[in-house]
């Protein structure tokens, strides 16, 4: 096997459908996820996940078919452990490290979080090249993906990150990239994320860590949030790579050209629609979906609002395809949080723009930081006299 050839393993396919399968709100998922989930974990032979899925019922317990993958493991581990000992008497470093990371790569194919966190490290401590080492640390943020450990993810991130600055070649450069910009948008940190996942659009590889098609539909919903509307248009709905896919994505492609056209009743049946086949459904971003519907609203609404100083609630309804009730209600929240800049006369029925100018926010944040230094020096004089 190549020293280029990056293993998909964990199969991280398996973790969302165990995801889709403990969500009891997608259960007209649950059927295709079930028999995915099955054919996967006897695939590579998972009889540890099998363990887990079962214990929580998102599989019935087949106790021969986890006899029979127990049985399969202990073999194939018997078969490599031999192997690494014959490596110690009689092979050099290079072989006992090769063997070191076939025994890791197995308990991590078959889903054995502790014994291949363990195997991974140990291969790592005895594994020279610097590619290889990557490629390990690698490995231990997949595991951390496919558990949902997100204290593991970010510590291998910035080993990764510390090694790769060693000297890391274009490639491994690039699949470290996809890895931060997923995690940051699990954590929330859409921004962030979003720029990575741009970045890495035109050079993508990471097919162990997900596929292109749901990387492609992660780059649009993130950074159709993040990105200005003429940056829209020129790094995302005319990028070749995002083209080439949309058809593919019929939602997102709605949702991405209704804002930049400002067609905003399609927009809000979009974002409806992404809400239910790309948030909910989906492991990394589910936690997230409130948040980000909330924000893409409050995105169109502004959007909207700084083309005019005023208008009616009637004619902004209408825009959105939406109740007059409906849209005073969301206006009067976002106003309420300082999220949208205008005022609603409910007696005209009209709603007033009021965007502070640059001069003014430039102002305010130069009180508010002199205020925060003030109080600095303050108790800094009080500890020092």
């Amino acid at each position: 096997m190549s020293d280029d050839t990056v293993l998909p393993i964990p199969n991280l396919a398996l973790a969302q459908n165990y995801f889709v399968l403990s969500t009891p709100s997608l259960e007209h998922l649950h059927g295709n996820a079930r028999k995915e989930l099955l054919e996967g974990i006897q695939a590579d032979q998972m009889a540890p996940y099998y363990r887990i899925v079962t214990a929580t019922n998102a599989l019935p317990l087949d106790e021969s078919l986890l006899a029979k993958m127990e049985q399969q493991n202990k073999d194939e581990l018997d078969k490599i452990d031999e192997r690494l000992e014959e490596a110690k008497k009689t092979e050099g470093e290079t072989d006992i490290a090769d063997a070191l990371r076939a025994r890791a790569n197995y308990l991590t194919r078959i889903g054995d979080k502790e014994k291949a966190v363990e195997a991974q490290k140990l291969a790592l401590e005895k594994t020279p090249g610097l590619g290889s080492r990557i490629d390990i640390v690698l490995t231990l943020i997949r595991i951390g993906f496919f558990f949902n450990d997100h204290e593991m993810i970010t510590q291998h991130l910035t080993q990764a990150e510390e090694l790769v600055e060693k000297g890391g070649d274009w490639d491994r450069r690039n699949r470290l990239k996809v890895y931060r910009g997923l995690h940051l948008l699990s954590i929330r940190q859409f921004k962030r994320g979003a720029e990575l996942l741009l970045d890495a659009l035109s050079t993508f590889t990471a097919t162990e860590l997900i596929s292109y098609n749901d990387f492609v539909a992660s780059t649009i919903i993130s950074n159709v949030l993040t990105l200005s509307r003429p940056d829209l248009k020129k790094k995302l709905i005319a990028a070749p790579e995002v083209i080439q896919v949309l058809p593919e994505l019929p939602v997102l492609s709605d949702l991405m050209k209704s804002l930049y056209d400002s067609h905003y009743d399609k927009f809000f049946l979009a974002l409806a629609a992404t809400e239910q086949t790309h948030l909910k459904p989906t492991r990394l971003l589910a936690p997230h979906t409130r948040y980000y519907v909330r924000e893409m609203r409050i995105l169109a609404y502004n959007q909207l609002l700084e083309s005019y100083r005023s208008l009616t609630l009637d004619s902004l309804a209408r825009s959105f395809g939406v109740s007059v009730e409906f849209v005073d209600n969301e206006l009067s929240r976002f106003i309420a949080s300082g999220r949208l800049h205008c005022t609603i006369d409910k007696v005209n029925g009209v709603v007033e723009t009021n965007r502070p100018s640059v001069k003014n926010a430039q102002y305010e944040t130069v009180v508010r930081q002199g205020d925060i230094l003030l109080n600095a020096v303050q108790r800094l004089s009080k500890v020092l006299y």
